[in-house]
């Protein structure tokens, strides 16, 4: 199973969230000028990016889109946490019956589907992921994170810096790691 479109690092922030996220990090610069903004977007949204990545969740919340066989097993679904899946296709883009496939959003926010019956070996899956609604509502940890992280990289933009360590310990109580992608056929 591969992410498709829309997963963890693959999004830009919205305008709204890049300007709050902006003004946290001229905070933490203790800087008044506007003159760099489009310098700190850019870096927030790799450290956004890197957020996503690093703890293995979509953020802020989406509709995202990944692939998946059609082979009658459960699967879990890559983008976590899932808020909804909202429906199952083809790989011609057909979109099937609901009583030709199942749905499960376990307790941890994992998303599993399995397709009952279908002769296509590929699926697609559509599905609304994310931990928060938008930037504001981010767990401040991850914030922080993402706001040290730009704040770095804009100081030592002439130097090829280590991030600090507090990113990743900012970071660490919300990474996810898996094992497994299969369940048992019930």
């Amino acid at each position: 199973m591969t992410t498709g479109t829309g997963g963890p690092g693959g999004f830009a922030l919205g305008e709204g969230d890049r300007a709050a996220a902006v003004a946290q990090v001229r905070a933490l610069l203790r800087s008044d000028s506007d003159a760099e903004d489009a310098l700190l977007g850019r870096l927030i949204d790799e450290g956004f990016a890197l957020a996503e990545l690093f703890t293995g969740q979509v953020l802020i919340a989406r509709a995202v889109t990944e692939a998946m066989r059609g082979d009658g097993t459960w699967q879990r679904l890559r983008a976590t946490p899932v808020r909804a899946v909202t429906g199952v296709a083809d790989a011609d883009g057909a979109m099937l019956p609901v009583e030709r496939y199942a749905i499960d959003i376990d307790a941890a926010g994992d998303g599993w589907v399995r397709v009952r019956t279908t002769n296509a070996a590929r699926m697609v899956v559509t599905l609304a992921a994310g931990l928060a609604d938008d930037w504001s509502a981010l767990p401040p940890g991850i914030a922080g994170g993402i706001v040290r992280l730009a704040a770095h990289r804009f100081g030592a933009r002439e130097e090829d810096g280590v991030p600090p360590a507090a990113v990743a310990a900012l970071w660490r109580p919300w990474r996810r790691i898996r094992l497994h992608d299969v369940r048992v056929p019930a």
